[in-house]
């Protein structure tokens, strides 16, 4: 839970507001309805929507997906898996009165725990869940990014500290004008141990 947590909140909090939700929406369409942390989840999910709908000026949108947040976060304790929901709630009444004011400043970043987390601070398990989701965001296929984390995560596992497939997370996330550069290496990586892999089991 707080890998997918702190993924989608770094991707919203980096202005990524419609695409946040893909970090979270998998769990919590497992998790058990009504539950706590089902309620954070759908939450957290119907904020961000209300965000990007004032952001889009669509104003009924986002206030109705605002007073709906409210309802999820409310009886959840301010401070939720690590999740600040006391700021995030006085943010959904505001909007949900004056969805407009978005206009006039930005939306207010979500806290976790004692940071504001940004995808330069993930880790890499967060980033390989805020990768998937980019890739799709930003038009690209995410079948290799996503093999690419399971590759990152594997390779930590087995103790490589100096694994390809995690520095090139890193750098799709976190690198805005070379991402279509890294994405064609991360592919080339996943395609060249990809066949290795096949060509060693084709030994057996």
């Amino acid at each position: 839970m707080r890998d997918a947590l702190r993924a989608g909140i770094a991707i919203y909090n980096d202005g990524y507001y419609h695409a946040a939700h893909d970090a979270w929406e998998a769990r919590w369409l497992a998790l058990e309805s009504d539950t706590d942390d089902e309620r954070l989840l759908h939450g957290l999910i119907q904020y961000t929507g209300a965000v990007y709908h004032a952001r889009d000026r669509n104003w009924a949108g986002a206030v109705g997906l605002a007073e709906s947040a409210l309802e999820y976060l409310a009886g959840l304790p301010d401070a939720y898996r690590g999740v600040r929901l006391a700021p995030a709630r006085a943010y959904l009444e505001v909007l949900a009165a004056d969805p407009a004011m978005i206009e006039r400043r930005k939306p207010e970043p979500i806290g976790y725990e004692d940071e504001v987390p940004r995808l330069a601070d993930l880790e890499v398990t967060e980033t390989a869940i805020a990768a998937g989701v980019l890739a799709e965001e930003f038009g690209y296929d995410p079948t290799p990014v996503e093999t690419a984390g399971e590759y990152a995560l594997a390779d930590l596992e087995a103790g490589r500290d100096d694994s390809r497939f995690v520095t090139l997370l890193f750098d799709f996330v976190r690198e805005d004008d070379d991402r279509g550069i890294v994405y064609d290496r991360l592919s080339g990586h996943v395609d060249r141990r990809r066949a290795k892999e096949e060509d060693v089991s084709g030994l057996f």
